[in-house]
């Protein structure tokens, strides 16, 4: 008879395997979470593609419905059948900052995200700000302090620096803006002047 002293019992403490299968079904059972929370109780699970698929999205205020791929990014959708090209397709690498966009209020850019995962949600471009007639404060203040030169980086920008007077309003402070700003990039160097801009129009808010 083997000498059992040999293979002494587990403690009572958790295993190797026991940790990682725990591990496993917990991120497994957050991502089922995740999942419905995102359809909602009342529509159950939606199945997506091959081919397009309806979507209605709210843009700016008005819902837009349009047969997109499950691949198709924000930033494809909002340019081509939408029409709205404020958002601009530099990098398309989610490095750049062109083409920041707001979901929910919130800036993100649009190269990084999904059509269908816009669905059901507030999407605001550059266009949703102001208008040529009513321009954004901070679009009017971009203008009067020459913070534009070549224009590819100018609506992601002003995306973020509206997203920072809109968080922090007349306490806006030259670093804030700087972080507003952190993934906004510009070939052309015009920072101390977007900055300029957008203290400018914190100055104005209300």
């Amino acid at each position: 008879m083997a000498d059992d002293s040999a293979h002494p019992p587990p403690s009572s403490g958790v295993t190797r395997r026991a940790l990682f299968k725990g591990a496993g079904a917990a991120a497994a059972a957050g991502a089922v979470f995740r999942s419905l929370d995102a359809v909602g109780e009342e529509d159950g699970p939606r199945t997506q593609g091959p081919g397009p698929g309806a979507v209605t999205l709210r843009v700016n205020g008005t819902e837009r419905k349009v047969d997109v791929e499950p691949r198709e990014t924000l930033l494809q959708t909002l340019r081509l059948p939408l029409e709205l090209t404020g958002a601009k397709p530099v990098c398309d690498r989610g490095t750049c900052g062109a083409c920041t966009v707001w979901i929910d209020g919130a800036p993100v850019y649009a190269c990084s995200v999904l059509t269908v995962e816009a669905e059901g949600r507030e999407v605001t471009t550059v266009e949703g700000l102001g208008t040529p007639a009513a321009p954004h404060p901070v679009q009017a203040a971009f203008v009067e302090h020459d913070a534009l030169q070549c224009g590819f980086c100018t609506p992601g920008f002003v995306m973020s620096c509206a997203w920072a007077v809109k968080t922090h309003g007349k306490s806006l402070t030259a670093e804030q803006v700087r972080a507003a700003c952190a993934g906004n990039l510009c070939r052309c160097g015009t920072y101390p002047h977007v900055i300029r801009a957008a203290l400018a129009a914190a100055r104005g808010a209300r």
